[in-house]
């Protein structure tokens, strides 16, 4: 099976960031990490690696409730900055509540929309829709 290289972890939660690398790391499902604690944050830095190294996360895990720029306003603006590669976003929120999912994926930049905790079957999950995109 085919890893995802390079993961991107946006969530204010420090906890639960460290227990998704952990658990990734445990199931040897990506090999670089990059975190950010919220939506501004992140995308300042994802236009930094951008510019400076042209490489982009393969995916990126994001929670919807965050301070200063929540996913809501992350996924506003990261439609805008032009990613070197194809970036497979995955929502990952506590919120169970119905319009949330909707409205998560009634962006086209989201691939997925996950409850927390995540578990080892939503990373196959994850790694099953990639090798269908990717025809591996």
């Amino acid at each position: 099976m085919k890893n995802i290289e390079f993961t991107c972890i946006i969530d204010d939660d420090p906890i639960f960031a460290y227990g998704i690398q952990k658990l990734m790391e445990h199931e040897n499902f990506c090999s670089k990490f990059l975190a950010y604690g919220d939506g501004k944050e992140a995308i300042d830095g994802l236009q930094d690696l951008f510019n400076d190294s042209e490489e982009a996360p393969d995916l990126v895990l994001l929670d919807l409730n965050m301070p200063i720029m929540d996913g809501w306003q992350f996924l506003d603006e990261v439609v805008k900055i032009n990613p070197p590669n194809e970036i497979n976003i995955f929502i990952v929120s506590s919120s169970i509540d119905p319009a949330d999912h909707e409205k998560a994926m009634s962006y086209d930049v989201v691939n997925g929309f996950i409850v927390k905790p995540i578990t080892v079957k939503d990373l196959n999950k994850i790694m099953d829709q990639k090798k269908d995109h990717l025809n591996i």
